[in-house]
């Protein structure tokens, strides 16, 4: 005597109640679509949509390497420039420099005026910042009160020229908040780029002579 099969289930004969699996309604929608037409327009009207993915996927990561505050690179946008920068380099013989900038007292200005009045100072040290550099070259907001540009083909002495120029430009810039005349400052180090730098160590290179700069500034302010 065979036990009977339960309702529901398929046998090696694949016989029984088949779950229909539904398509999601937009799939059926873009099916409906293109069904019975030519398979050049089908392919026509897939690229077109190929093409408006990417360019959304191309939209959502330049928003997320993008400080949202200044309009310029973060650092995630920045390190994936220095690698590409670093690569550059290396295959063509090519030079250029790391300067890491500090802004000076910008926790103060946060503690005593409000982070609005911070941001107005970081807005306003970003736009020097692109004021004085060229097109070709790369600025970022690594977070917090530090920025990062990365310069082409300067020399040793021009870079540590250009770092002490943009400290003297963001030295003379001057806001007022609650009728009180303030100044910020800024700090710089620097770091040179040549075919056998590693990005990593030369971004960190350059943030260790910012820091003694800094310290170097707050001893000559302390005299």
């Amino acid at each position: 005597m065979h036990k009977k099969s339960r309702a529901g289930t398929s046998g090696p004969s694949g016989r029984g109640k088949q779950r229909r699996v539904k398509r999601p309604k937009d799939q059926n929608e873009d099916l409906d679509k293109i069904h019975g037409k030519e398979p050049e327009t089908i392919i026509r009207q897939l690229r077109s949509r190929l093409a408006q993915a990417l360019a959304k996927i191309e939209e959502l990561q330049a928003h997320a390497e993008t400080d949202f505050l200044l309009g310029i690179l973060n650092r995630r946008g920045f390190e994936r420039e220095l690698k590409r920068s670093v690569a550059y380099i290396r295959r063509y013989g090519a030079s250029g420099a790391l300067i890491v900038l500090d802004v000076d007292r910008l926790k103060p200005i946060n503690d005593t005026f409000g982070h609005a009045a911070g941001d107005e100072v970081l807005k306003a040290v970003a736009a020097e910042l692109l004021r004085q550099t060229r097109a070709s070259d790369v600025i970022a907001r690594l977070g917090g009160d530090e920025f990062v540009l990365l310069l082409w083909n300067l020399t040793a002495e021009d870079a540590a020229a250009k770092a002490a120029a943009l400290e003297q430009a963001i030295d003379q810039l001057s806001f007022e908040f609650d009728g009180r005349k303030v100044n910020a400052g800024a700090s710089s180090g620097v770091a040179l780029l040549d075919p056998q730098s590693d990005a990593a160590r030369q971004l960190q290179e350059a943030d260790h002579a910012m820091y003694r700069r800094k310290l170097q500034r707050r001893n000559e302010t302390d005299r």
